[in-house]
């Protein structure tokens, strides 16, 4: 059953049903992008334009053609000077979801957060296991 919801693009409401955010107009708009896009790129000749090309000569903006790659209808290892956002920082990358600074800096943050939780399981397996004494006065 459908949830009744606000259109992320537009605002206006219509009924939620499956993954789309989007009502039935924006998502005709936005697949019409698409086909736009798709078109321009299959032309040999435009198989090297960059995104800022893209937009130029499609009009379509640049958030649409990220938010293709990152559906993954748009697949940037076919165009290889198109670029998209990295996740974390915003800077221009052309595979994965992450820079290879970020990468780097998510892997030591978490490298990190694994020891912790070690020292932290190592301190309550000591606390279980308290020290006895007698007291032979």
């Amino acid at each position: 059953m459908g949830v009744l919801t606000n259109c992320s693009q537009c605002g206006g409401i219509f009924i939620k049903s499956g993954g789309r955010a989007v009502c039935q107009k924006c998502f005709q708009e936005e697949e019409s992008q698409y086909q736009l896009v798709s078109a321009f790129l299959r032309k040999r000749q435009n198989r090297t334009a960059t995104t800022y090309d893209l937009v130029q000569k499609t009009g379509v903006p640049e958030r649409i053609i990220h938010q293709f790659i990152q559906q993954g209808r748009l697949l940037v290892s076919q165009f290889p000077n198109i670029d998209y956002p990295c996740l974390e920082c915003g800077s221009p990358i052309h595979e994965g979801k992450l820079c290879t600074a970020c990468a780097v800096e998510l892997k030591k943050d978490l490298a990190q957060y694994e020891a912790e939780q070690q020292r932290q399981k190592e301190r309550n397996a000591k606390e279980k296991n308290p020290t006895y004494r007698l007291n032979r006065d």
